[in-house]
C-alpha cells in the first residue's frame, strides 16, 4: 500500500514549475502558492495545491498529516551540479600561497594544485574515501542539497580512478542524498605517467571507460579543457569513444583561457562549466545550442578571480546553472546559497534566476527531469524554509537555512531533532 503525508499549509510553495529553461527570469515570473501544500505518496510528489484543497484527497488515502507549527516556505531540493568532494588531504598551504600573490598556475608548476591532492587522494583507501565523501554530503544536507555530482579525477590511474569511483557508489548507497558520479579521468595529465596526453587519454577510453560501463560506476565523462591540461584536439578522440559508449559529457570549460565551450558545443555535452573566461564568442556559441551553461562562483572566490558572465550569459538567451565547485584547491567553501548569493550581487541575479540556477536549471546540467521542481511524480524532494517569504533565503546571502529538509518523501535533517 502507498504511504501518503500531507505537509502544510505553507505560507508561499514556490512550485519552480513552468518556467523556461533558457533565458533571464523575473521574479514575477516565480509561480508562487500561497497557503499551499504537497501530498507526498511514498517518494514522490502526488499533488500540490492550496493546501484546503488537498485535506479531501488526503482524508481519502488516509494520509498522514505533517502540519506546520511555524511560518514556512516550501521549495524543491537543491541540486549541486558540479562538485569534486572524493578527495584526501588538505591544500591550505597553496591558499596561502595565493593570497601572497603566487598564480594558481605558478603553484601547479611547483608541485601544488591539482597534483598535491592526486598524492594524498592515492594514498587513501576506498574506504577512507568514501567517508570523507559521507562527511561531506551531511553538510550539504544542511544546506538543502538533496542532489550531489560528485566527480573523480585525482587518481589519474586506471586503478586509483577506479578506487574513486567505487568510493563515490558505495557512498551513494548511504548518504540522505542522491549522488551523480562524473569520471573525470582527464583532469591533468599525471606527472609520472610515461607518456603523452594522446597516450594517456587512450588509455584512459580504452580501460578505464570500459570498466567504469561494465561495473555501472558512471554514466558521465568529465574533463579539464585548459592550458596546461587538455586541449581542443586532443580531448576530441576521447570524447568521441566515450559519447560512442554512451556516456554523457560535460567540460571544464574557459575557466583561465577559451576553447573549452567550442568543444563542449561541438560534442553535444549536456553543460559546460566554469565559464570565467568566456567572451561573446562563447556567450554566442552557448546560447545557440543546448549546452547548460554552469557558473562556479566558489571558485572565483577561491582565487579572487571574476565570476562566469552570468548576466550576460542570461541576456543572451542561455540557460544559467550555478554549483558549488567544491574542491580542495580553488574552491574550499562548499556553500553552494552563499555562493550563489554572492554571484546574484556582482552579477545582478534576479531572485527567480538564482532559484532556477539551483533547481530545475542544475536538473538539467545533470540531464535529470525528475527533480529541481514540485510537480506529480517529480521526487519527493523538499527544503521547508522558517519564513513567510521566499525574498529572505537569498537576502540573507545563504545564512538562512532550511529547517527541514525531505528527500524522497522522507524527512532527513531537522533542526528540532
Amino acid at each position: 500500500m502507498p504511504r501518503y503525508r500531507l505537509l502544510g499549509p505553507f505560507d508561499q510553495v514556490v512550485t519552480m514549475t513552468g518556467m523556461p529553461l533558457k533565458g533571464p527570469l523575473a521574479d514575477e515570473q516565480l509561480p508562487v502558492l500561497k497557503q499551499g501544500g504537497v501530498l507526498l505518496e511514498d517518494e514522490k510528489i502526488h499533488s500540490v495545491g492550496k493546501y484546503a484543497d488537498l485535506l479531501g484527497t488526503a482524508n481519502k488515502v488516509k494520509a498522514q498529516m505533517v502540519e506546520l507549527e511555524r511560518p514556512t516556505v516550501c521549495l524543491p531540493g537543491w541540486i549541486d551540479a558540479h562538485t569534486h568532494i572524493c578527495f584526501h588531504g588538505s591544500r591550505a598551504k597553496d591558499y596561502a600561497l595565493r593570497n601572497a600573490g603566487a598564480s594558481y598556475q605558478q603553484i601547479a608548476r611547483e608541485g601544488g594544485g591539482i597534483w598535491d591532492t592526486v598524492r594524498h587522494t592515492r594514498q587513501a583507501s576506498e574506504h577512507d574515501l568514501g567517508e570523507g565523501i559521507l562527511l561531506r554530503t551531511q553538510a550539504l544536507l544542511k544546506n538543502g542539497i538533496t542532489t550531489v555530482e560528485v566527480k573523480s579525477g585525482y587518481g589519474l590511474t586506471l586503478e586509483e580512478e577506479l578506487k574513486m569511483l567505487r568510493a563515490i557508489k558505495a557512498a551513494d548507497r548511504q548518504a540522505a542524498q542522491d549522488l551523480v558520479s562524473t569520471c573525470l579521468a582527464a583532469h591533468i595529465l599525471p606527472k609520472d605517467y610515461d607518456g603523452d596526453h594522446a597516450a594517456y587519454l587512450a588509455e584512459m577510453a580504452w580501460e578505464l571507460l570500459p570498466r567504469a560501463k561494465s561495473e555501472a560506476l558512471t554514466n558521465r565523462v568529465d574533463a579539464f579543457v585548459e592550458e596546461g591540461a587538455f586541449s581542443e584536439s586532443i580531448i576530441a578522440p576521447y570524447f568521441q569513444k566515450a559519447r560512442s559508449m554512451g556516456f554523457q559529457l560535460t567540460v571544464h570549460a574557459d575557466q583561465f583561457t577559451t576553447g573549452g565551450t567550442a568543444v563542449a558545443v561541438d560534442h553535444h555535452a549536456v553543460s559546460a562549466d566554469h565559464l570565467e573566461a568566456s567572451t561573446a564568442k562563447e556567450i554566442t556559441l552557448l546560447s545557440q545550442s543546448e549546452v547548460i551553461a554552469v557558473a562556479l562562483p566558489g571558485a572565483s572566490i577561491g582565487l579572487g578571480c571574476g565570476f562566469a558572465p552570468a548576466r550576460k550569459l542570461l541576456d543572451a538567451g542561455c540557460a544559467l546553472a550555478i554549483a558549488s565547485d567544491w574542491n580542495p584547491g580553488s574552491a574550499p567553501m562548499g556553500d553552494l546559497l552563499v555562493q550563489a548569493s554572492v554571484l546574484a550581487t556582482f552579477e545582478k541575479l534576479t531572485n527567480a534566476e538564482v532559484l532556477a540556477g539551483i533547481s530545475f536549471r542544475a536538473a538539467a546540467a545533470l540531464g535529470l527531469q525528475d527533480r529541481g521542481h514540485l510537480s506529480p511524480g517529480a521526487l519527493g524532494d523538499l527544503n521547508l524554509y522558517a519564513t513567510d517569504h521566499f525574498r529572505e533565503i537569498s537576502y540573507h546571502q545563504g545564512m538562512l537555512k532550511p529547517y527541514q529538509v525531505w528527500k524522497r518523501g522522507e524527512k532527513v535533517f531537522s533542526v528540532d531533532e
